[in-house]
């Protein structure tokens, strides 16, 4: 028999309370969402028949995503950072901003603060000389009728060979693949770096953990993160998801987007200096032009910071 009892007048009244709509303290805002949450919680409880054990199944579930620091990597793996991304292009298209590149998913693994240059740059260390394949990422950044856009600030990050970035992989030196690019007076950047891997969530952490639940693997493609900001314009946060790789359009954080596939051309680097094979990659960005101060600025999302010499 099904019960239910988070609709009635009483229950009502005790989520208010326990949600601090007693007293004129705290934060009016967390007051509302937290309530919300209490109410959804109960109702979902009820309406799928919750057992206890399901429950404390779910609550220990929170403590491990919490101590493993993988809240960041299941958001995405569930969705709901895409979600994000479709509700915010549906609010910009219905007071018509449009046009540009498209937005994807951040991710978890930003770190601020990279080396900043002029024009051009080198994004490797050198320490997989000899197992990469060395990269040429270039293109500029546009307005949406096609001009240059001097003095954008092009920061991009990526994964080594073996899928690990670094901060995160304490093997890798600080601000390794992780590199700020001013743009020259053709609007345009140029990086070196090397091919990077996709990777796979941790086997034995909880983001893969529910995925086996959901039946659903936890892989992604080769990819490259951006943000994109320069005065007067809207700030982007976008990624190149790399053609050819396996997971392309099987992207279990569901960032792969039209508009957003680099296609990567593999040759010879004799004419760049380079034995063997390299790849060279162009990728131009049209921004959007800023209505308000904020839309220069990224989200306050908390992101790492490496300290220097650490």
């Amino acid at each position: 028999m099904t019960v239910k009892i988070s609709q009635t007048a009483e229950i009502q009244k005790f989520f208010e309370q326990a949600a601090g709509y007693g007293n004129d303290d705290g934060n009016p805002r967390l007051k509302q969402i937290v309530l919300r949450v209490l109410q959804d919680t109960a109702r979902l409880i009820e309406d799928l028949e919750i057992t206890d054990d399901e429950f404390w199944t779910a609550i220990d579930y929170l403590n491990r995503l919490g101590a493993s620091s993988e809240a960041g990597l299941l958001v995405p793996g569930l969705g709901i950072e895409h979600f994000l991304d479709l509700l915010n292009e549906a609010k910009d298209a219905e007071i018509g901003k449009t046009g540009g590149t498209p937005r994807t998913i951040e991710g978890p693994l930003y770190v601020a603060g990279a080396p900043i240059a002029q024009g051009e740059v080198r994004m490797d260390d050198g320490s997989e000389d000899g197992v990469a394949t060395v990269m040429f990422l270039e293109g500029q950044v546009l307005d949406l009728d096609g001009k240059p856009i001097v003095g954008a600030t092009v920061d991009l990050w990526h994964a080594n060979t073996k899928g690990n970035y670094s901060y995160f992989d304490k093997s890798q030196s600080e601000y390794n693949l992780r590199r700020r690019i001013v743009t020259d007076a053709e609007g345009r950047y140029r990086a070196r770096s090397i091919v990077p891997s996709g990777y796979g969530c941790n086997p034995q952490g909880p983001t893969q953990e529910c995925l086996n639940q959901l039946g659903r693997h936890g892989q992604r493609p080769a990819h490259v993160h951006f943000f994109i900001s320069a005065p007067g314009y809207r700030h982007l946060t976008t990624q190149i998801n790399l053609s050819g790789d396996k997971y392309l359009w099987d992207d279990f954080a569901y960032a792969t987007r039209d508009g957003l596939v680099g296609e990567v051309k593999f040759g010879e680097g004799a004419a760049r200096g380079i034995d063997g094979r390299i790849a060279e990659l162009e990728f131009s960005f049209q921004l959007q032009k800023a209505v308000a101060a904020e839309d220069e600025q990224r989200s306050n999302r908390p992101r790492a910071l490496q300290v220097q010499g650490a």
